[in-house]
Formats: structure tokens, sequence, C-alpha cells
């Protein structure tokens, strides 16, 4: 089964306004029966989820089992729903697979390995999920949702929160990033999260924009 990108629910979660937080994730197994998430908030074991994908729509279930860095779940749906759902299955696998090179060209890389660490000005480490990223930014999914101008880094790499959007937000870089180091930079966290190896640290964005 190829990776897919999609978002997620779990709807016994609220925000402050009331609303349920969406999370991106990516596919990493799936059948009729449940399926296999990478994303950034693992949830707790019977919590409901709904997910969506492009290719299947809407699709609810329960985790069934915590992952380190995601969860798998069931598959909540009538026969013929699930009927429909495996003869899409079968078609992804006989012809998605030829697209995987093409999505290699583009500008905005995919990591192989999207788990990451986000890095707050006072030292405050969440975990984060790498949508996807560029040699000028990156775009993270994570229980947090930081105002815009806020200074943070994802990995090892300072930035700024520029966006905001319905799973998560755009970061965009200090300083331009070299693309064939960029993955190694951004998911291997810091081993010392107070002092970054980066001409500007965080903490002194911080105290530039106070």
């Amino acid at each position: 089964m190829v990776s897919l990108p999609g978002r997620y629910t779990l709807t016994r979660r609220r925000a402050l306004d009331g609303t349920n937080p969406e999370f991106a994730c990516r596919l990493v197994n799936i059948s009729r029966h449940g399926m296999v998430l990478a994303g950034p908030v693992s949830g707790a074991l019977e919590e409901p989820v709904v997910t969506y994908f492009d290719e299947f729509g809407a699709l609810e279930g329960r985790i069934m089992r915590r992952l380190y860095g995601g969860f798998a779940m069931s598959i909540v749906a009538d026969p013929e729903r699930l009927d429909r759902l495996e003869t899409k299955l079968d078609w992804l696998d006989k012809h998605q697979r030829d697209d995987i090179p093409n999505t290699r060209q583009h500008k905005r890389i995919v990591p192989k390995s999207p788990h990451s660490t986000l890095i707050l000005a006072d030292g405050m480490q969440v975990p984060c999920f790498v949508i996807d990223m560029s040699a000028s930014g990156v775009a993270v999914s994570a229980d947090l949702r930081p105002p815009i101008g806020m200074p943070l880094a994802v990995g090892t790499v300072v930035g700024r929160v520029i966006r905001r959007f319905a799973e998560g937000f755009a970061v965009h870089f200090v300083q331009p990033q070299d693309p064939s180091h960029l993955e190694q930079l951004l998911i291997k966290p810091p081993a010392r999260p107070r002092r970054l190896p980066v001409e500007t640290t965080v903490r002194e964005i911080a105290i530039i924009d106070a």
C-alpha cells in the first residue's frame, strides 16, 4: 500500500473554541478491517476517530492499538461500504505505485520519517508531524496552535510561524536550508534543545521581538 496523506480528528477532543481539532497524518497500511496511521497525536484506546483521505473519503473507527508516532484503528462501516473500499484498495495496489517517482520531483518534499519535535522559545518540546518541507520552510501538524509570527524550531532548524490551517501550521525558516540535508536537520531532535546549531536561536529571536 502506497503512503497517502490525509487528516483525522479524535472526536472526544475539543479545542478552546469548542471545535474538534484536525491533525495531518499519513496512511501506513489499510485493509477492509482497519488501518495504521502515522500522526502527531495517538489518542486513547477505544477512542473514536474520523479520518479523511481523498482516495477513500471519510472513514470512522476506534483506536485499537497505540504505536510510536501513530496508532492502529478499526474501520466501522456497512458491508457495502467495505466492499467499495476493498475494490478501491485493489485498484490503488495495481496503479498508484507508478506515481511514486513523480512525487519526488515536486519542489515540496515529503520526508521518509515524518516525526519530529518542536522547540519553543522557553525550551518546551512538543512532538510534531512533518507534512512536507522545502528549502525555505516546513508544514507541520501538532497538538499546538501557535500564533502567527511565533518563533520556534522544528528539529534543529529555527523559523517563524507564518500561516495556520485546519491540520497545522507553516513555518518559514530564518535561513534557507540545503534540501539534500533538510530531512536530517528537521527530523533529528537536537541534543541540547536550549541551544540550536544555527546562527540565531529561538530564544534570541524572541528577545529581538520583545
